[in-house]
């Protein structure tokens, strides 16, 4: 099965072609797409040196990240689809181990492994784990999956209109809520298939949309449980996040020595 990849890119060319490296080493078959609305940092001349990689270049100006991964995958023609932001990076072998999963797995819609914090100069950091889908666990922030470890069937995500354009901070999260909603099947291998970089400029590293992000917390909420959040909802956010350490002990031993992921460079 074709993989699509859509990656969207936007003045990050410090980045941008340890991304691209990271899915030219892949096995076929795949296409990538790349969706560049304006960069002006030199990373427009990157992709121009590498346009042989790409099935298509989207260079027109876009609402926001959500817009340019549906304007990608658009032009997908795959019948998985993956996207993987310009700082991010797929680790080799990912795309041979998704693809063969969903084939020997056609009741699974969404295939997601586990992945790495990716240091500023590349290299491998902390460990990430993605966790267990449900309803429960989606409306209290239990259920977190990494990004750049996750595969959909471009069906599943045709089903559900794909991102949310309106959505500036969690489109990634909302199209998770998205999918479940519709009935899509969810499932966690262990495998670590993608690292995400924190950096000055990412939404993880710096915390700069928190409002944004709690806003979304609420929303998410009273689409999965019916109704707004109760005065206990933050305590059992809480229980979430300890069983997710005590689960993982490699995550409390980083979480004791290198403090929090989200908001790790904010100033």
């Amino acid at each position: 099965m074709k993989i699509s990849v859509v990656t969207i890119s936007f003045n990050q060319a410090n980045y941008l072609s340890a991304c691209l490296d990271s899915v030219a080493a892949q096995e076929g078959p795949w296409e990538h797409i790349i969706v560049d609305p304006g960069s002006t940092d030199g990373s427009r001349d990157l992709i121009a040196q590498r346009r042989n990689q790409f099935s298509e270049i989207i260079l027109d100006k876009d609402n926001g990240p959500a817009d340019g991964l549906n304007r990608g995958f658009a032009k997908a023609t795959g019948r998985i689809f993956y996207y993987l932001n310009s700082d991010d990076v797929v680790f080799p072998g990912a795309f041979n181990e998704a693809r063969e999963y969903l084939t020997r797995c056609p009741n699974v819609d969404v295939v997601v492994g586990h992945g790495n914090v990716l240091d500023t100069d590349g290299s491998t950091g902390r460990p990430l784990y993605s966790d267990p889908v449900s309803r429960f666990g989606l409306a209290h922030a239990g259920s977190i999956l990494i990004q750049p470890a996750t595969f959909i069937r471009a069906h599943a995500f045709q089903r559900v209109g794909g991102f949310n354009n309106a959505n500036r901070s969690n489109w990634d999260g909302e199209l998770i809520v998205d999918l479940f909603l519709s009935g899509a099947r969810f499932k966690i291998v262990n495998h670590h298939w993608g690292g995400y970089r924190i950096h000055e400029k990412s939404i993880t590293g710096t915390g700069n949309l928190d409002l944004r992000v709690a806003e979304w917390g609420r929303e998410r909420y009273e689409r999965l449980m019916g109704g707004k959040p109760r005065w206990y909802t933050h305590y059992i956010r809480q229980l979430y996040r300890a069983r997710r350490l005590i689960r993982h002990p490699s995550l409390l031993n980083a979480r004791l020595y290198g403090g929090r992921v989200y908001g790790s460079m904010r100033k």
